[in-house]
Formats: structure tokens, C-alpha cells, sequence
């Protein structure tokens, strides 16, 4: 291919003359140029002998053995008998020659490489298998020589190969250690040794411009570092800063006065009587460790004697006593606080004083809305149940009781108000609203018709003449704190003080049957609440949360408050957070979702937390302290779980009239408009808007 390649280009010379400038081995034949049809490019090339093409049939490899017939050495160190280069020798697997030599014939394969099991079986049977060494390039194994070894364990160890050579041999210096006449080296000075090279130049500058972009960068030090010291007294300025930047300067001495002048004025002289009281004092009671003396001139002044006991113990001063370098931050106070939108940005909330609903004798303990938000019920210390029109604080009705009325709630499905006061739990149907939900509501309360007694409570029907008269009660035999609804209308929980097993009670209306949730109690429990979709039920104690499972009846998770002692407690409409009130004037919110912790921790009140609500459609919550305030705060809760809830304090609602030790004791939402009630112990109930 290579004869054909280069022949193409000269087609019109003669084959003689080719013949004699290629300078063709004598084992290759002459060969002839045929053209027929006189094209070029159509030319065939016809060769006797082509070492570079397949063989034939009837053709034979010549194979040659290492011996060749012009050179009379046969050493493979000397002569390489393949000569393709450093090509992969992968390229003649499929050929039985691996390469051509010298003189252009092939050099045939003397061995084929076994497989793996060949190998195997090699280095069982062949003892000098390990020394052996295969030569892909010339196709033959290669058994070393012990000095061969020798070399090669040298080389491995960073030695020398050659055992007689000597590194260290003495340096004859040629040039200088005998004078000659005549020197050896007479040409002169070249310029360039005299001249500043632009090439080292160019080269400096471009490793120098490597430095500063940072493309090379300095080997560090990773020896042992050595340690530093520093002056204890050095000065502020100087080496000393340099090195050490937490340098900090000793404090200056006191510049002398006229006291300590060779010439004073009279007045600063001791007097006799001063001196002996001096000379008398014990030297650590003294006030200083002289005394004022005058001298005519400078050249009188003697040397100071407590000179170098007074450099001592400044030593020692600086030495024992420690200091240290106060850094003032120059930040602007306001930084620090978060980044909180404007209450302007948070509206709608209650800002405005609007209604005052009064009529109440004593402490209003508890107050609820209807479903509608049309009208408001409230009760208190004066054992009296009172239901107002929400918009106008215009009295509907009045309903006195045997005891005090501790809690009152509205049932959100039914026509039906449940008040708790003293050990017994009043159902009342106000009459208000939906027709049709009155009257089955009456149909609920008026099934029982004899008295139930149960182990836990005993249940009454009271037959009462007024229309909005109790229909039903329940006696617990102890006094009931607490009474929630469920959202469905047909359950109520209740919260008992002092029960000796358990209590909390859960009293089904439809069945008028009641059960225990628990056996025994946990803890003092403050209150209770149903989750608002999910079958959870949260029971607050002394200062803990924990959070039950009715349908599996187990504890799903017991949430810390953090507090000393909850008072109140209230659940997101989401049913994931939650805020717990103390009474020592923290307010906490929970998230479930995230630990079993506080989130927050807010102090924003200055006494005691009563009570705390949020509300069912605005991201608001509202809390009630004895300190005659409620403070309205904004709450975002979003629905992805990596944003925390927003919460951002944005009013603080005042109103009833101190004096009391109790300020406001409930707080409640209008359950469609960012309205918020308040009862406080003054016996009004306000309506912010």
C-alpha cells in the first residue's frame, strides 16, 4: 500500500528510474506499469513480491529467528528485530506474524500466548516462571538473569544500577587547581551574560501573574510549627500589634504631680506631726510610698531608693492581674429585631371599643356565641344565665341557677346551650334560630322521661314551664370546671375538680349515656378539647398536653407547655397547632408537626393568662390576662411545612374597669366577623370591633 500510495503521485516516470530511487530490496521484485486505456486514475500496478500484503496458498512466512545474514551480532539488546514502532500490538492477534523487520519480511509469532489455564499450568511445571518475562513486540518470553534481578531490585530501591559506580567520587576542578601558561577556554565574554535576559524576564513575570490570579499556589508549611511569643509589656504599636493581633497594651502609670516635684510648693510639704504619722503607719496602710521633700536644684535630688521594688511589683501587676479587650459593636438596636409586616398589612382585626353589655352582678366567668353570631350567652358569679343580642347588647333572657355558673358553651349543630354550675350540667334550648332545629333539638332533651343513674353520674329530666328552661341536667357529685362540645353536636366532654379516679367524663346526648375515657388521671386537668375533623382529644394538665386517639384508644403524643401552670388552652381550626395560656404569664404554641416542644414562647402579658381563643375563619387568636387587656394577634399558618407560622402581635385591646385582683377572665370570637367579645370581672362584657 505504501509502494502503491507513493507511485500514484509519479506515474510518468519510468520504472527504472523509481526502481533507483526507492532503492527496492532485492527480495522484492521488479514490477511494471500497465495502462491500457490510458487513464491515470485507472492504472493498474502489477508487483512481484509484496511483504505488506496476505499470503497466498502456495506461499510460505519466512520466519526469522533472531540471526540475521549482514550483521554478525545477534544480541537483542542491540538489534530490535520489529520494527512497526510503538503501535498496539493487539492489531496482529488475527495475523500469524507480528511485525516486520529491518529489512521489510516479516518476523513470524515463535510462541502463541496460552490462556489462563496455560499460564497455570506453566507456573506449576516451569521453575523459572517467576523470572520470566514476555516481550509482546518481539513475541519470545525473557528469562533474567540473577544480575538482571539484581539491577531490578536496585532500581526498585532507588539505588544505583551499577554496583562499581560512585556518586561521591572527589570533584577535580580542571580550571583552577594548576596554573598553566596557556589557558584552556580563551573565547571571549558572549553579551548575553551581561545583557538581563527578556526570555527569563517573560518567564518570571508570567509565574508572578500565575501567583496573583491564584493558579499557583504556595506549598504550606506542614512541619512542626515553632511557638510564638509575644511582650506581655510591649508597646500597643510595633511588632508586637503585628504579630499578634489580640495585643492588648498595659495601663499607664499615673504622671507624677506637684507632690512628687524635687521643688514643691510649700503647701504640699509634710508637716512634722504628718510625718510621724507617716513613719508610724504600717507600709501597706500607707496612702503612697513617699513623702514631698524640697531641694535647691536638680543636681541634689538623690536616686530614688524603692526604685526597683516598685518596677517589681508593677511587674507583678501586669503579670497577675488580667485584662481584657472589650470590643463595641456598632449595630443599630432595630436590626436585632425580626423583620415583622405592618398591622396595617394584617387587617382585618378588632381595634374599636363598640358595645358594652352590663347586667351581670360579680366576676362573668364564661361566654360563648350562637352558630349564627347573632346572639352571645354569658354567665357568672351571680348564678344567673343571660342571653344578648350580639349587635345591640340588648338582654333576650334570664335563667337563674342553684350555684355559680363556671362554664357555658353553644352547641354548633343543635339548638342547645350546656351550662355547668356547681356538680351539675344544665342542657337549655334558647329557642333562637332554625325552626326545625329547635324542635328536634326539644325531641333530643325531652326523651328521657325517668331518672337514669349511672356509676360515674346519674341523669334527671326536669320538667320545667318556661320554654327556654333547662330540659335535662346531669349531676357528677363533684363540681364541673369545664364543658366542651364535639363538632358533631351529639358529645360533650366534661372536666370535674377533685374526682378521685378520673376527671373527665364524655356524656353521648343520643344515647343518654356517658363513659370514662380514662381510668385513672394523669395530673390536675385544666381542660379538654376535641380536634376539629380528625378523632384526636386533647387533655391540658399542669404542664403538659397530651393528645389521645379515640378511635385506637391510646395516647398518640404527650406535648411539653414549658409552664408551671396552664390555665387554658385552644386549638387551630387546621387541628395541627395549638396555644396553651399560663398563669404565670406565658403564652405558648405548639406544633404538632414539628416537635413535641414549644415553637414560641410569648410573655406579652403582665399577669396571669385566663383564658386564650382563636378565631374559626381569620388567622387571629385573642388572649385574656387579669391585667385588663386583650391582646389580638395575627397567625399565619401555611399549609407547606417548611414555612414557620407567622405571628405577628397587632392590638391590645383595654376596656373594663380595674380594681379587682381578676381582670378579664374569657374571651370569644364572632364566629363570621373579626369581632371579639370579653368578660372580665367587673361584670360587663365588651364588644371590640
Amino acid at each position: 500500500n505504501e509502494y502503491k500510495s507513493y507511485l500514484s503521485t509519479m506515474t510518468k516516470r519510468s520504472a527504472v528510474e523509481l526502481e533507483e530511487q526507492l532503492n527496492i530490496p532485492d527480495e522484492v521484485e521488479t514490477f511494471s506499469l500497465n495502462s491500457d486505456s490510458g487513464d491515470e486514475s485507472e492504472s493498474e500496478y502489477d508487483f512481484g513480491v509484496n511483504p505488506y500484503r496476505e499470503p497466498g496458498e502456495n506461499e510460505t512466512v519466512v520466519e526469522r529467528n533472531g540471526d540475521y545474514e549482514d550483521d554478525d551480532c545477534s544480541s537483542d539488546e542491540e538489534q530490535i528485530r520489529n520494527r512497526v514502532g510503538n503501535i498496539p500490538m493487539e492489531w496482529y492477534d488475527d495475523h500469524d506474524h507480528i511485525g516486520y523487520d529491518i529489512h521489510g519480511h516479516r518476523v513470524g509469532k515463535t510462541k502463541k500466548e496460552g490462556d489462563e489455564l496455560d499460564k497455570l499450568l506453566d507456573r506449576m511445571d516451569n521453575p523459572d516462571f517467576w523470572r520470566t518475562v514476555h516481550n509482546k513486540t518481539e513475541g519470545t518470553d525473557i528469562v533474567l538473569s540473577n544480575d538482571d534481578l539484581a539491577i531490578i531490585d536496585k532500581i526498585r530501591g532507588s539505588k544505583y544500577p551499577d554496583l562499581g559506580y560512585n556518586p561521591y567520587e572527589p570533584y577535580v576542578d580542571f580550571f583552577s587547581f594548576e596554573k598553566m601558561e596557556t589557558p584552556l577556554v580563551d573565547t571571549p565574554e558572549p553579551k548575553r551574560r551581561f545583557v538581563p535576559s527578556k526570555w527569563e524576564h517573560k518567564k518570571v513575570m508570567k509565574i508572578i501573574r500565575a501567583i496573583r490570579n491564584g493558579w499557583i499556589k504556595p506549598k504550606e508549611d506542614t512541619g512542626p510549627k515553632r511557638p510564638v511569643f509575644y511582650d506581655l509589656w510591649g508597646s500597643s504599636s510595633g511588632e508586637s500589634s503585628k504579630n499578634n493581633p489580640m495585643h492588648i497594651p498595659a495601663p499607664k502609670l499615673q504622671l507624677p504631680g506637684n507632690e512628687e516635684s524635687y521643688n514643691p510648693p510649700e503647701e504640699y510639704l509634710p508637716t512634722p506631726e504628718e510625718r510621724d504619722e507617716w513613719e508610724q503607719t504600717d507600709p501597706e496602710d500607707r496612702s503612697r510610698n513617699y513623702l514631698s521633700q524640697k531641694y535647691p536644684c536638680l543636681r541634689h535630688v538623690p536616686a530614688y531608693p524603692t526604685l526597683i521594688n516598685e518596677t517589681f511589683e508593677r511587674c507583678l501587676d501586669l503579670y497577675l492581674c488580667p485584662r481584657k479587650m472589650k470590643r463595641k459593636i456598632n449595630m443599630n438596636p432595630d436590626e436585632l429585631l425580626p423583620k415583622l409586616p405592618k398591622p396595617k398589612d394584617l387587617k382585618p382585626f378588632p381595634t374599636t371599643q363598640a358595645v358594652r353589655f352590663s347586667g351581670h352582678e360579680g366576676h362573668v366567668y364564661t361566654t360563648d356565641t350562637s352558630p349564627s353570631g347573632d346572639f352571645v350567652v354569658s354567665g357568672g358569679e351571680d348564678r344567673t344565665v343571660r342571653i344578648w343580642e350580639s349587635t345591640t347588647g340588648r338582654e333576650l333572657s334570664r335563667l337563674a341557677l342553684p350555684d355559680t355558673v363556671t362554664c357555658v358553651t353553644w352547641n354548633k349543630a343543635h339548638s342547645m346551650i350546656a351550662v355547668a354550675a356547681g356538680d351539675t350540667v344544665f342542657f337549655i334550648n334558647p329557642g333562637l334560630g332554625d325552626r326545625l332545629k329547635v324542635e328536634d333539638s326539644n325531641k333530643m332533651l325531652l326523651r328521657l322521661t325517668e331518672v337514669k343513674e349511672l356509676p360515674t353520674c346519674t341523669w334527671y329530666p326536669v320538667g320545667s314551664g318556661d320554654p327556654t328552661g333547662p330540659r335535662l341536667k346531669i349531676t357528677h357529685g363533684h363540681v364541673v370546671r369545664h364543658v366542651t362540645w364535639h363538632n358533631n353536636g351529639n358529645y360533650l366532654a366534661v372536666v370535674m375538680e377533685d374526682a378521685p379516679s378520673c376527671p373527665v367524663l364524655i356524656h353521648n346526648l343520643p344515647k343518654l349515656s356517658s363513659q370514662k375515657p380514662f381510668n385513672k388521671s394523669r395530673g390536675i386537668i385544666q381542660k379538654v378539647e376535641f380536634h376539629p375533623s380528625r378523632p384526636f382529644f386533647f387533655v391540658l394538665s399542669q404542664r403538659y398536653v397530651r393528645v389521645y386517639n379515640l378511635v385506637k384508644q391510646a395516647m398518640v403524643k404527650k406535648l411539653m407547655c414549658s409552664v408551671k401552670w396552664a390555665s387554658s388552652m385552644a386549638i387551630h381550626p387546621g387541628g395541627d397547632n395549638l396555644i396553651v395560656g399560663s398563669y404565670d404569664k406565658t403564652l405558648v404554641w405548639l406544633d404538632m408537626d414539628l416537635s413535641v416542644k414549644p415553637y414560641k414562647s410569648l410573655q406579652q402579658h403582665k399577669k396571669a393568662i385566663r383564658d386564650v381563643v382563636f378565631h374559626p375563619r381569620y388567622p387571629l387568636y385573642a388572649t385574656a390576662s387579669d391585667d385588663n387587656t386583650v391582646i389580638v394577634t395575627h397567625a399565619t399558618v401555611y399549609n407547606d411545612l417548611v414555612r414557620n407560622p407567622l405571628i405577628v402581635p397587632v392590638k391590645v385591646l383595654r376596656g373594663h374597669k380595674p380594681g379587682s385582683k381578676y381582670g378579664m377572665l374569657s374571651v370569644v370570637f364572632h364566629p363570621h366577623l373579626p369581632w371579639v367579645y370579653s368578660g372580665g370581672a367587673d361584670g360587663d362584657i365588651w364588644l371590640h370591633v
